[in-house]
């Protein structure tokens, strides 16, 4: 992603998607069954840090949190289609179907342009400023010079800092020291841990088995599961709107302590009533608990990470940032799907919820302590609090000036000044 650019790598992986679909509609033993879900498993799991990247890159501050939040509504979209198609349809039909939609992404992608950060931070200043401008109109300039300024610095100081670390060793040392790089990785780590285990991950795969555990077995599991998977589209829909009105750390906060209550609840009622200490039980009680934590998991929980990961990273570290949360994403949706059974085999239900509980309220602490406000604030700001300041040059620092820079400032200010008249 850092090397190819966004759209090259976005393209790439979308073929894996297309050839595992294909292999899987044609599968006639387990094999090939196999082969087409690694492939599919390949290309989700490198997709994950670029879509989130590129989003944030194209969109403005004001409608970037709605634009990430359609990929948490994409997703739910997702398994509510699939799990409808495998109730009326077997799966090879499901697969043919499903096809579509990597195909339709390949030809969306092929006319979508390059990313104009990662335009700027291969100093091709021109194309950035036209890619820039098509995808916002000229509005926001003050953000484009904000970013190509920020980019030209960062960069005569990368090459004064290699200049004085040739080993290899001191200039990883030095990288992983630098608040703008530890700072977002131990957040992403700590948001994604708290995806895997906020409910949406467990349920999309073994949603059966969870209603009739907490419900009871007389429940209609599979048309509780198409209710709840439209629950979570409903949900993820309001999300698009509110996201942009609510700062990120209130909603953050507010769902993911409503989303610990639904997880205490439903632990609760399940053992009160397994032990035969409850006064009151209806169906619908436990129905409404786990509605409740679908919808923290659909407006806040899983939304928000999605949506602090394409902005959080600063554009210099944002591929191996990508690619460190990405593999914690994954470690620890293995860790969630491959321990569920277990543990509500060994604990109960109410013993795994009750876990999953203090996984969550564990990581919101962490988050408290790392996370910014970000709403509204361009990505450049965002990397400057970071770091704890904005970047100087090195004018301001008494230094002599770069020509490139000086060359930039002339440039700034012929913009500026190009008009008699005051807007």
């Amino acid at each position: 992603m850092s090397h190819f650019g966004r759209k090259a790598v976005h393209l790439g992986l979308t073929v894996p998607s297309l050839v595992g679909w294909f292999i899987t509609i044609l599968a006639t033993n387990f094999e090939m069954h196999l082969i087409g879900r690694i492939l599919q498993g390949l290309s989700f799991g490198m997709m994950i840090p670029v879509r989130s990247v590129l989003i944030g890159e194209y969109t403005s501050p004001k409608n970037r949190g709605a634009f990430l939040t359609l990929l948490a509504l994409a997703q739910g979209f997702g398994i509510f289609y699939v799990h409808l198609l495998g109730s009326v349809t077997d799966w090879q039909r499901t697969a043919l179907i499903c096809v579509f939609f990597p195909f339709f992404s390949l030809i969306m992608t092929i006319y979508a342009p390059e990313s104009p950060s990662w335009l700027a931070s291969k100093r091709r200043y021109d194309e950035c400023r036209t890619v820039f401008r098509w995808l916002r109109g000229y509005d926001e300039d003050d953000e484009l010079e904000e970013m190509i300024h920020a980019r030209i610095l960062i960069e005569k100081a990368a090459n004064v800092e290699n200049k004085t670390k040739n080993n290899v060793f001191k200039q990883v040392a030095s990288t992983i020291k630098k608040k703008e790089f530890y700072k977002p990785n131990l957040l992403m780590i700590s948001a994604f841990c708290m995806i895997q285990f906020v409910g949406g991950t467990t349920m999309a795969a073994y949603s059966p088995v969870i209603i009739k555990l907490i419900v009871g077995p007389e429940a209609n599991a599979n048309f509780w599961m198409i209710a709840l998977d439209s629950q979570r589209i409903v949900s993820n829909s309001i999300a698009v709107f509110v996201i942009n009105k609510v700062n990120r750390r209130t909603m953050m906060f507010s769902s993911g302590g409503l989303c610990v209550f639904s997880h205490l609840a439903i632990a609760v009622y399940v053992y009160t009533r397994k032990h035969g200490m409850l006064q009151y039980d209806a169906m619908w009680l436990p129905l409404l608990l786990i509605n409740m934590q679908f919808f923290t998991v659909a407006v806040g929980m899983i939304p928000l990470p999605t949506i602090i990961a394409g902005e959080v990273f600063p554009l210099q570290y944002k591929a191996i940032g990508g690619t460190i949360s990405t593999l914690s994403l994954s470690a620890f949706m293995f860790l969630a799907l491959k321990t569920f059974p277990i543990l509500s085999r060994n604990a109960g239900i109410d013993g795994t919820y009750f876990v999953y509980a203090v996984v969550i309220t564990l990581n919101l602490v962490i988050i408290w302590f790392l996370m910014p406000e970000t709403r509204g604030r361009t990505l450049q700001q965002i990397e400057n609090e970071f770091r704890g300041g904005r970047l100087q040059t090195v004018e301001e620092k008494g230094t002599e000036l770069d020509p490139i820079v000086v060359n930039y400032k002339r440039r700034k200010s012929e913009r500026r000044c190009s008009s008699p008249l005051l807007h």
